[in-house]
């Protein structure tokens, strides 16, 4: 693959890997990690983990859609920001913030390899969700 690791991360992102499985198959290791500590707590997943992931929040949500507020990269490793933003099934025409992460993706063989995640519950306090908003859209 000729394109930067960078490029490889946002794609992975902006591509729906939640709606659009195939991006999942193709964009993570066959051997992928995820680390992720959440308000839940902490989970491990592999690659066959987060497809059904993946497949479980298609059926949970009409729509997710992901905005990402920074993407930095750093040697062989990638850390994304962004929120993910849903329409439930229930009401369609309202979109709301989900939650937010931090991933940090380090690369194997132009793939995702090994993330290292956190998130928590989007709230709707305006200054926190304006936070998540990339600069280049901010007014």
């Amino acid at each position: 693959m000729a394109n930067s690791i960078k490029k490889i991360a946002k794609d992975f992102y902006e591509l729906e890997p939640i709606k659009n499985r195939e991006v999942l198959k193709d964009y993570l290791h066959d051997d992928c990690e995820l680390y992720w500590n959440s308000s839940k707590g902490f989970t491990k997943l592999n690659k066959t983990d987060l497809i059904a992931l993946a497949e479980n929040m298609a059926e949970a949500y009409h729509s997710v859609r992901t905005e990402i507020s920074h993407l930095i990269k750093e040697g062989n490793a990638v850390s994304v920001r962004y929120t993910y933003h849903v329409k439930t099934i229930e009401n369609i025409d309202e979109e709301q913030p989900l939650a937010h992460f931090i991933t940090i993706w380090e690369f194997k063989d132009n793939k995702l390899y090994k993330g290292y995640e956190i998130s928590q519950l989007a709230d709707d306090n305006p200054v926190n969700l304006n936070s998540f908003i990339p600069s280049k859209n901010k007014k």
